[in-house]
């Protein structure tokens, strides 16, 4: 009876796990962008092994391939949220941005979310009433503001 209820929870977990790994694979491919496929990537390798590997140790029961399965779970657990941050954070200093396309663009004119002028700056990120970049002597010349 045990050894029944032992199998079953196993293969709750074992069948989670694989859904969860199907979900991510799906992701994978799916996915427009670097950053929403790191998401699924990290599904995968969190979750759906992390599962696989507790339906793992139930069908092993209490022995040594077991605490081997708990060492392997736990490296897991840690090390994969690690290597996602690091593959994104090395994706955003090379260049790579966020696919943003679906993201609400601020009206030309008026006012912004955020309360501001949306026109309140320039192409090069300056305000619009900023002076050009120029010598010192220059700017003496034109006195105070």
């Amino acid at each position: 009876m045990i050894d029944l209820l032992r199998d079953i929870v196993a293969g709750l977990f074992l069948v989670a796990g694989a859904g969860f790994i199907l979900v991510g694979a799906i992701g994978i491919n799916r996915m427009p962008d670097l950053f929403t496929r790191i998401h699924a990537a990290s599904l995968i390798d969190t979750t759906g092994v992390g599962l696989v590997l507790v339906g793992l140790m139930f069908l092993g029961g209490f022995s040594l391939v077991t605490v081997k399965l708990v060492f392997l779970l736990a490296f897991l657990l840690f090390m994969g949220p690690v290597a996602t941050h690091a593959l994104a954070a090395a994706a955003l200093h090379a260049g790579i941005k966020p696919d943003l396309a679906d993201a609400p663009k601020p009206p030309r004119g008026g006012k912004a979310a955020n309360g501001k002028a949306a026109n309140d700056r320039t192409a090069n990120g300056k305000p619009a009433g900023a002076k050009a970049a120029g010598s010192r002597a220059a700017a003496r010349k034109a006195g105070p503001l």
